[in-house]
């Protein structure tokens, strides 16, 4: 941030060019200071390096030399000088401002406690509040780095990458009427930028205040072709229960990007809110025309099916929702070790089974070596099979709790044929997780195929209000990305 250096370095040449001169008094340190002065930093280094010989304890010294590397572009030297400095003085104000701010420039989270012993000597420094706000958003730490944003305000009012900054710590802390506040102001720096207004109205319908995202919206709405902000503003319209513009809203979305599958799942839940049940159905078609093989289209057009009361279609759609996307059968942890591995199973196998040679009984490796087995696409009488059954028994016995590998359990016994086995697996792995979309799936798999159909109703409509939830908190989830996609402080 610019405005903060300019201010970091003023301070700084006041300390050097008023402190430095009151304790400087023979000739040596007058010719130090006076070349640091007129920028001889050559000359003020040669002299420094005589004078440290013969006061190596002298903490004012140590601070001229970094100033010195410093002008020379030599950060790391100077550095190495300053923090030499505050172990002789920890409390010398200007070693710490310089080298705070050379962490800073280099997003080293070494700053943050130089910025906090800064602020516990001087607690109104707003520009050590600001630093340690952008330091401490950079590591994450958003609890900490809000409050230090909130006390440097107005250092980031024309500070674009600041404000986004800010604006998602807010979000990550879910303060959300604040967060619409900073991006706003950001706005206001990019009134022009259509991605930025989509960011606002993201926020401002996180915030629950879609009349303000309307009015944010606005300019792209009237100027057209941008589906995004169509999207956007049909949630819009319906947070304020005016439909009729949110059908539209979403209809010439569509119109602009047919192959956006989330436009067609997004009028799914919208005809799905008010009873339109046939009328989802025909958009979703739409999209299964152009786009065969998009699971989410299946799903949302079971969860409508199930509305309607047409069992068999929606459990065909959801069978195939599944088909389409294998990842749906793979679970949460395995999922994580197979990104971690360039979704390269052999070799995140490979790293379990490693890691249960040292620890055979651990449940969660076994439920993931079980898991990927069976994605690997073990099938029952071969030995990946049989290494799936055991390790997914031995996990369930380990840790009852552990929902997934129940899961795991109940589709080995489903390929087993062992329905009524796949059966209890399944109600096991819903009592501990109830939106389980899998399990209950499953469980309507073996029931089905154990020949008892009276309970497949319920589960289908179980099934269905879990995918209309998670539908809905994908929705939530997609304007937050959007915002954090475009909120990185550059």
């Amino acid at each position: 941030m610019p405005t903060l250096r300019k201010l970091a370095c003023l301070a700084a040449a006041l300390l050097v060019f008023c402190g430095i001169r009151a304790q400087t008094d023979n000739d040596p340190g007058t010719m130090i200071v006076t070349a640091l002065r007129d920028q001889q930093f050559d000359t003020a280094l040669h002299l420094l390096d005589t004078a440290l010989k013969d006061f190596p304890r002298n903490a004012r010294l140590w601070t001229m030399q970094g100033v010195a590397y410093l002008g020379e572009g030599r950060k790391t030297e100077a550095l190495a000088s300053f923090r030499h400095a505050l172990k002789i003085s920890p409390d010398d104000i200007l070693a710490l401002e310089k080298a705070a701010q050379i962490e800073y420039d280099a997003g080293d989270p070494d700053g943050i406690p130089l910025l906090e012993h800064l602020l516990r000597l001087r607690p109104d420094d707003r520009t050590s509040d600001g630093m340690l706000a952008v330091l401490q958003y950079q590591q994450g730490n958003c609890a900490a780095a809000v409050d230090h944003f909130e006390k440097a305000a107005t250092l980031f009012d024309s500070q674009l990458p600041g404000l986004h900054a800010y604006g998602t710590c807010l979000m990550r802390l879910k303060r959300f009427d604040k967060a619409a506040d900073v991006f706003d102001r950001g706005l206001a720096l990019n009134a022009g930028d259509s991605r930025e207004r989509q960011v606002v109205a993201s926020v401002e319908l996180l915030a629950h205040q879609p009349e303000r995202a309307i009015a944010t919206l606005d300019p792209l709405l009237r100027a057209g072709q941008n589906g995004q902000a169509l999207e956007l503003a049909s949630a819009a319209y319906e947070g304020l229960h005016d439909t009729e513009k949110a059908v539209e809203a979403l209809r010439q979305a569509i119109l602009l990007d047919p192959q956006n599958v989330s436009l067609y799942v997004d009028f799914a839940a919208l005809s799905a809110s008010h009873q339109s049940f046939q009328v989802g159905i025909d958009a979703v078609n739409d999209g299964i025309n152009l786009r065969p093989n998009a699971a989410p289209l299946y799903f949302a057009r079971g969860v409508l099916y199930v509305q309607l009361a047409q069992y068999e279609k929606a459990q065909t759609d959801f069978e195939k929702a599944y088909e389409l996307d294998p990842s749906e059968s793979l679970s949460v942890a395995a999922q994580g070790l197979a990104a971690a591995q360039q979704n390269d199973l052999g070799t995140a196998l490979a790293g379990i089974q490693e890691k249960l040679e040292r620890r055979p009984s651990d449940p969660l490796l076994l439920y993931m070596q079980a898991d990927i087995l069976l994605e690997q696409g073990a099938e029952p009488s071969t030995p990946d099979f049989e290494t799936a059954m055991r390790a997914a028994k031995r996990a369930v016995e380990l840790r009852p709790s552990l929902g997934p590998a129940h899961g795991v359990l109940a589709k080995l016994y489903l390929k087993s044929g062992l329905n009524a086995d796949a059966a209890i697996q399944c109600r096991r792995a819903i009592e501990i997780d109830p939106k389980n979309q899998a399990a209950v799936y499953h469980l309507i798999q073996a029931l089905r195929k154990s020949n008892k159909q009276a309970e497949i109703p319920s589960l289908l409509k179980q099934l269905a209000a879990l995918r209309q939830q998670a539908t809905q908190d994908e929705r939530e989830q997609y304007r937050y990305k959007l915002v954090e996609g475009e909120s990185q402080t550059r």
